[in-house]
């Protein structure tokens, strides 16, 4: 028979030793270890080495790496409050997809982590809860609620995935700009882009250090607006 979720079974068995640690505790050494020295990092035995105990013994708490990961993710998602709802819809997601784009930009790893299967622990049924009431209203079905609530949420982990690509890159932003401007130029001179041209000519965004603020932010409000469209 299969095991039931670790959120369905009890964090001390009926019988047997106090348990040393909780299940709290494993998250929180395990998502430090992802938080320092990324989510390759994160083992059975570096965990366990975190909380200074054997590898052996983690095993009496989590069946393995995936169920670690959702230990993980579920700690993450209440490292911070949720936001207190308004009644404006536009304001609340506009809240908790902040939310969500700081958290990510905390915990680097939660974006590479497969969006496909969610963690059902009980931080993330809350978090889920939340989005959904936000969008919510009457007239829309329960797959429309889904398709824009997923629409939101994989604006804002895209989003977060090129700031992080930049920040992991070993180059600035604006020496790379510098290093293209005289292919640049040969592209506005040929005449053959003019859109792509006037994007190189008069924004400004790209060179900006608030870039992705700016980029953020302007296009969470077309998100909405889009949103806005099918209410």
């Amino acid at each position: 028979m299969d095991k039931p979720p670790i959120w369905l079974r009890p964090e001390r068995a009926a019988r047997g030793p106090r348990p040393a640690h909780s299940r709290a505790e494993i998250a929180a050494a395990a998502v430090r270890v992802a938080d320092t020295d990324g989510l390759e990092a994160v083992s059975m035995r570096r965990v366990a080495a975190e909380l200074g105990t054997g590898t052996t013994s983690l095993y009496r708490y989590v069946d393995g790496k995936d169920e670690l990961f959702d230990l993980m993710v579920d700690q993450a998602m209440g490292d911070r409050p949720l936001p207190v709802p308004t009644g404006d819809w536009r304001t609340d997601l506009r809240a908790l997809a902040d939310t969500q784009r700081a958290r990510a930009l905390r915990h680097p790893w939660l974006v590479r982590l497969p969006a496909t299967r969610p963690v059902l622990g009980p931080n993330m049924l809350a978090w889920l809860e939340a989005t959904y009431a936000a969008v919510d209203a009457p007239g829309l079905s329960a797959d429309e609620v889904l398709a824009q609530a997923s629409t939101l949420l994989t604006f804002v982990r895209g989003h977060v995935l090129e700031e992080l690509a930049e920040r992991e890159s070993s180059q600035a932003m604006a020496d790379w700009l510098a290093q293209q401007s005289r292919y640049g130029e040969r592209v506005i001179r040929s005449g053959d882009y003019p859109h792509l041209s006037r994007m190189m000519i008069e924004a400004g965004t790209p060179h900006a250090d608030d870039r992705f603020d700016r980029l953020y932010e302007r296009s969470l409000g077309h998100v909405l607006a889009g949103l806005a469209a099918e209410r």
